[in-house]
């Protein structure tokens, strides 16, 4: 798991009159609404006495500790202790706060303290709103498995047939990929090119001119998309912004987008069939083991088809060069003993801070 990069928090209808309290990344977090209606996200611990301010109330746009009604505003600082009604609070009664985002209906919050021009922006979907374009309400989806397994079986071009045989396609060849490097990411798209190959009946109507082609690629180390191109006039491009809760849960909002089948009344149907298939995929990655990735290659043995895989495990060794993975082993040993927080932009202005900041690999 790692810091500086977004993460979906919740949806956006999920933030109401009261704090909503989110596990992510093994620890804490709160989200609310301040007084202007913004989305906002906290580290969830009171440096008071550790209250959880998840389990407070809304007071003029301000969480308000359920334990001894500290009041902390969106940018984390306490501006009312109840017991000294009189005293401005102390510059250290501060917590951690996280730049929000919201898009497509999910609200992302941004866990690290990297200055604003430096962060990865939050995943596109460049056919979202878009003329021609319809997407499905998101499927929220809590799947068994580290993430990163979930991660690596969308960017395994040679699972399909095995996982999903119902949806007719070939194995996929190596000679027919096409590598693709992204700033925050990398992926692969296979060319099949001949109609006359075996494919789903909705495949073969459609794929009149033999342009179909797939693929997937990687944004960052929790986004995952998903393109299926048959023809101009058919295409499927599928998100997913994934959420690891722990080192054993995954949260998954699921977002399809198409350019066909774009009436209302296709909406469930299409949402079916994509979940048979997501199923197909949780049955094996809730079975994998060891749950988490072997931290060596030689514990696994990998052929070509895996390249994709190993480029994604590549930039996860790069960003963890940065001292950006999370040292969870630590964390883990300090079970209880310690309340941590994922540093915020604030940390790189201001120092004196109750809460410690999360420990990460590579002395970061």
């Amino acid at each position: 798991m790692f810091i500086n990069f977004w993460y979906p928090i919740c949806m956006t209808d999920e933030l109401g009159a009261a704090p909503l309290r989110v596990e992510l990344l093994g620890l804490r977090f709160v989200a609310f609404r301040d007084g202007a209606g913004r989305a906002r996200v906290l580290a969830d611990t009171c440096v008071h006495r550790g209250g959880s301010l998840s389990r407070g109330k809304l007071r003029d746009g301000c969480v308000e500790c359920p334990y001894h009604g500290w009041r902390f505003d969106g940018d984390g600082r306490c501006v009312k202790i109840a017991s000294l009604p009189d005293q401005a609070p102390p510059a250290r009664a501060k917590v951690d706060s996280y730049p929000v985002e919201e898009h497509y209906g999910v609200v992302f919050a941004f866990l690290g303290d990297l200055p604003e021009a430096e962060r990865p922006p939050v995943c596109p979907v460049p056919e979202y709103g878009q003329p021609g374009w319809r997407a499905s309400r998101i499927m929220l989806l809590d799947v068994r498995c580290w993430y990163e397994r979930s991660m690596e079986n969308g960017l395994d071009p040679v699972h399909n047939e095995f996982v999903h045989p119902g949806q007719g396609f070939p194995p996929m060849l190596m000679d027919t990929f096409r590598i693709d490097e992204r700033d925050w990411g990398s992926g692969f798209e296979a060319y099949f090119g001949n109609p006359k190959l075996e494919m789903t009946t909705f495949a073969r109507e459609r794929n009149r001119t033999g342009e179909l082609r797939a693929g997937s690629w990687f944004h960052g180390p929790n986004n995952l998309i998903t393109s299926i191109f048959i023809n101009a006039d058919s295409n499927l491009v599928q998100y997913f912004f994934e959420a690891p809760v722990d080192a054993n849960r995954t949260r998954i909002y699921f977002l399809n987008m198409r350019n066909c089948m774009l009436e209302e009344s296709m909406d469930e149907k299409v949402m079916q069939v994509n979940l048979k298939i997501t199923r197909e995929d949780i049955g094996i990655l809730e079975e994998l083991w060891p749950v988490r990735t072997p931290d060596s290659t030689t514990r696994e043995l990998l052929t070509p088809s895996d390249r994709v895989v190993m480029r994604y495990r590549e930039r996860l060794q790069e960003w963890e060069s940065r001292g950006w993975r999370i040292d969870r082993k630590a964390i883990a040993a300090s079970a209880g003993d310690v309340a941590w927080a994922i540093p915020g932009p604030a940390r790189r202005e201001s120092g004196n801070w109750v809460i410690e900041a999360v420990p990460t690999v590579a002395g970061g």
